[in-house]
Formats: C-alpha cells, structure tokens, sequence
C-alpha cells in the first residue's frame, strides 16, 4: 500500500502519558493491548519449547543421522536416557565463543562504520540512507541500507580464505555447529533481555511502546516498536538482516564444503539447495529497501519473537536441508533436479514479481502498469497514535488482484522446493515447508486483523474485492 504522512511529527511523550492514552488509540493501529488467555498459553509454550525444538532437531541429526523418531525410540525402549543423549552433546567452546564473537562484531561493524557504495555503481540498486514507513505513533525512521555490501564483502573474504589465504577450514560452521548453538541461544536470550528493559527504562521512541501488563507478552513480542542505539544502529534492521540472513549462505556453503570432505564429492541436491536458497538471500538484501516496509519492521515490536528468532531459529532451522544432505549425500536424477529447480525458480518469479508490483505501485503512488494496465486502488484512511489521520491507497490488481497474500504462494513453493531436493528418506528436511506453511497463514491471519483494526470499513470494501487471502476458491 502506498501511504502518505502528514509532514510536521509532534515530539515524544513519556511512557505514562502513552499508558493514559491507550483508550484513545486502542484498535487504530498496532498490536494489542490486552492478552487473551489463549495468546498467552501459545507464548508459553513457545518461551519453552521451541529452544529445546532447535535443539531436538539438531541433536537428532548429530546422534541420530537425522532420524526424527530415534531418540524417541532410544527412550522410549530403554536402550537410552535424556542423561546419555545430553552427555553425547558437544558444549560450549572457547573456539567457539571466539568465533561467533567475531562474527556478529565483525557484522556490527559493517552494519555501522561502512556506509553503502554499491548504490552509486549497481543499476537499480537503491541503498544508502532510506526512509522507513511511518510508525504508529507518526515517526518516519531513517535506515542505512547497506545489507547487500555487508553480504558481498563477507562472502568475498569467505571465497578468499577458501581459495587463497586458508585462514581457517570452509567446514567451520559445520565443525562447531552445537557449540555455536550455545553461543547463539546467548545472544538471543541477551538482546530479547536487554530490549525489554531499554523499552521500560530508556526507550527511543515512547510513544511507539506498548506494554500489555503481562510480563510473559511483553518479553515475547516485545514493548519498544523501534529500540536504537545511537542515530544508526536498529535492532529490528541488524537483527532481521545480520547476522542470521548473512550467515545463511555460509552455512550452506560450510555444508558443502563438509559434504566433499565426507564423500568426496558435493551431490546436486546440495547444489540445488544452495543456489536456491542463495537466490533469495541475495533478493532480500538487493530489496533490504523494499524490507522496510513489510509487517517485520511495519508492525512488529522487537522482543524475544524477533531476537531470539533471528539468532537461533533461523540459522539453525531455515538450514536443515544442508545440514541433512551432509549426514545423507542425495543424488537427484536429472528429471527430479529439474523439476526441483523449475519449481523453486517459478516460486521466487511469483514472490518477486508480487512484491515488486507492491513496491511499484507504493513508490509511484499508483501512477504505474500493473500488468501492463493502469491498477485498480481502494482508498483508504487510518488514524495514527497521535490523532494525524493518514491516507492510503490498497492494490487489488495484479497478484494482489488474485489474493490478498498470493506473494506467500511463491514463497511456499520455493521452501517446497528447498525439501524436495533432498528426496524422501526422512521428514527432517521437510520441517522447513511445514513450518513456513503455519508461519505464513498465521502471517496473514494477524496481518489481516491489523488491517482490519487500522483501516475499519475501507478494509472491508478491499476484501469484497479480493475475497481470497492466498489461494483462489480456497482460502
């Protein structure tokens, strides 16, 4: 959607006046105030077990060749107890705090001392100093879009030790996969923890926190909309971004690497896994502008969902099918290859056209093609947290046209893609298209009840329009 803001943002409040005021703004805009039970129950569980879920799946590849059911099974009969399978598990390290130390402070410092050059020599690039989308309390924050070089140089040093300099082994990560995982839980836990308290004691923006009253809430999804440090460095950016996205590429490279070690060759799954899931690493950093203005950094408090998720699930668990490819060397035949990669190719074609559509018709304030005609726009209303009303316009032609969501679609099928690569021996890799499969439904269920609540009857004409959310004549 393309929204205009209205120029002149009046100063912060204090943490209180906002508490006053929630009545005010209750159902503009933004996430609630209040927590039901059952919202609270699923927080719970996830504070508890999706730590030991990344664990589970990643001692099951290390002890079980990624059996899912073995260490059940192993249990279950007797033949082990939790105590043998936790004593099998690698700790933390030395060499393992030192390298993942270096790594995010080696990203810190790219994310924060290196403004963007590649905008001024990449055609249809846009990095450098961009303007995210007005927050609910009426802010426009300023982002330093360097993702793409941060990506480049980190993997131009990578291919460098690898071929050159032989600074340290390309199998790595794959080397001290567990013990990174302690690392990694560590920063999580310490940045979900310290955004908290920053959005209690010492907030960027006060008008733009929300606090529940509920402490299990509050450090899950988080009280700050935007916790900075400085002018520059945003957690909601660096987090998203750097280190896990960054990471991700290696990750499989490492895997690959670890694979030829193994095997002595690396299988054409791998190759799949890697250039497909390479492909939208490289479009999110080349979009990283675009990113600014989707429901992660739009409406989504930073807190333990965002933190801890970045720096643990993602790279641990986005990552499955190459770890699974090491421990099971998958050769496609050439008819299931292509298959795969026509399936991942046209799933990011679908992603990629339906969201430069979006961005297109934002930037341009509808005066564009969709589809080589002039789009079809709602117009639409809404009032921010500081009374300013903002107008906005909602595209229904296109891939918007079809669905509500179709984005999600071609989303879906390259994380499809992703497991078909790796064949069906086991369930493990399939994790992935499972989970992405719930993470994007609840997405567009929560985004759809956010709409709702910001734009009242104009979100109700757009859905008479588009009566479907993401699949046509299903859902």
């Amino acid at each position: 959607m393309a929204a205009k803001s209205q120029p002149n943002v009046p100063k912060a409040k204090s943490v209180d006046s906002v508490t006053n005021d929630r009545t005010a703004s209750q159902g503009q805009w933004g996430r609630a105030w209040e927590v039901d039970w059952f919202s609270l129950g699923s927080i719970i569980f996830l504070l508890l077990c999706a730590p030991f879920i990344v664990y589970y799946f990643i001692m099951a590849c290390d002890q079980y060749s990624c059996a899912l059911t073995g260490p059940v099974v192993d249990i279950a009969t007797g033949r082990a107890r939790l105590s043998d399978i936790w004593a099998k598990t690698p700790p933390i390290t030395r060499k393992a705090a030192q390298l993942y130390t270096l790594w995010v402070t080696f990203q810190v410092l790219l994310y924060t001392s290196l403004p963007d050059f590649c905008h001024k020599f990449l055609p249809g690039y846009v990095g450098g100093i961009q303007e995210g989308a007005v927050t609910p309390a009426g802010v426009v924050n300023k982002y330093q879009i360097n993702g793409l070089q941060a990506w480049l140089l980190t993997h131009l040093l990578w291919f460098a030790n690898a071929h050159l300099l032989s600074w340290f082994s390309p199998t790595i990560i794959f080397d001290n996969w567990i013990p990174l995982l302690w690392c990694a839980n560590i920063l999580g836990y310490a940045v979900s923890t310290f955004a908290m308290v920053k959005g209690y004691f010492f907030p960027t923006s006060a008008r733009d926190c929300k606090f529940t009253g509920n402490f299990f809430y509050n450090y899950m999804m988080g009280v700050e909309f935007n916790p900075r440090i400085g002018k520059w460095f945003d957690f909601k950016l660096f987090f998203n971004g750097r280190p896990g996205i960054v990471a991700w590429t290696l990750i499989n490279l490492s895997f690959a690497a670890k694979q030829r070690e193994l095997h002595g060759h690396v299988t054409n799954a791998m190759v799949l896994v890697n250039v497909l899931q390479a492909i939208y690493v490289i479009d999110f950093f080349w979009n990283e502008t675009w990113y600014l203005k989707t429901i992660d950094i739009c409406h989504d408090h930073f807190g333990w969902y965002l933190g801890w998720g970045d720096c643990v699930w993602l790279p641990y668990l986005y990552t499955l099918q190459g770890l699974y490819l090491v421990y099971h060397p998958v050769q496609l035949s050439t008819p299931h290859a292509v298959g795969v990669l026509l399936l991942g190719l046209v799933g990011y074609y679908i992603f990629r056209v339906a969201n430069h559509q979006k961005d297109l018709f934002r930037r341009t304030d509808g005066r564009c093609l969709i589809w080589g005609k002039k789009p079809k726009v709602i117009e639409c209303s809404y009032t921010s947290a500081d009374g300013q009303r903002h107008h906005s316009k909602l595209l229904v032609s296109g891939f918007w046209g079809v669905a509500r969501h179709f984005n999600y679609v071609g989303d879906l099928m390259g994380s499809l893609a992703y497991c078909l690569a790796c064949g069906g021996g086991h369930l493990l890799p399939y994790f992935y298209i499972i989970y992405m499969a719930i993470l994007l439904t609840h997405r567009c269920l929560r985004d759809e009840h956010r709409c709702a609540s910001k734009y009242g009857r104009d979100w109700e004409r757009y859905t008479a329009a588009v009566p479907y959310r993401l699949l046509p004549g299903i859902f």
